[in-house]
């Protein structure tokens, strides 16, 4: 399908990041299952929970926009929880597994981010301001989950080197 337009661009990203999030919600359970570290543990089901609330928020946007509510294939997140899969199995249990968690996560955190980003930006382009509103409190939710994330790490790197030595 060709996208002529802006419209059709914030379907398709729309779309796209509602296939996204409902992937990575099938994906976190298996995380926290990994995870060594308590924290982390409770840090990736927290998530969950938070991804779920994502999910519905993409409905509500759907709903506002009249966008038909459907997924489209998203690549960049296919290709990120299976680099992250492959990395995780690399690694032994312990510091440096729940480091590749982290590292995992936060590959993903960034990709939503930027796509979160361009569909506010977007939404506001067209007028769509209920839905720009909605998708930033999701972009403010994984801003914050990154910047978490970043502050599990240096604990549980610190962790690994310290077994290292």
């Amino acid at each position: 399908m060709t996208i002529s337009d802006l419209n059709g661009l914030f379907t398709h990203l729309l779309q796209d990041m509602y296939y996204a999030e409902h992937k990575i919600a099938k994906t976190l359970p298996k995380m926290a299952k990994q995870a060594t570290n308590d924290d982390l543990k409770e840090a990736f089901e927290s998530h969950l929970e938070e991804t779920r609330e994502q999910i519905e928020i993409l409905e509500q946007v759907f709903e506002v926009t009249g966008i038909e509510k459907d997924t489209e294939k998203c690549d960049a997140i296919e290709g990120l929880l299976k680099e992250g899969d492959s990395l995780i199995k690399e690694c032994e249990e312990g510091s440096v597994l729940d480091a590749a968690l982290i590292a995992a996560a936060q590959k993903v955190e960034h990709y939503e981010m930027a796509s979160y980003g361009a569909l506010c930006n977007i939404a506001k382009i067209l007028g769509e301001n209920e839905a720009a509103k909605l998708l930033h409190k999701i972009f403010d939710q994984e801003k914050a989950a990154d910047e978490k994330l970043s502050d599990m790490a240096d604990s549980i790197e610190e962790e690994a080197m310290a077994k290292a030595a």
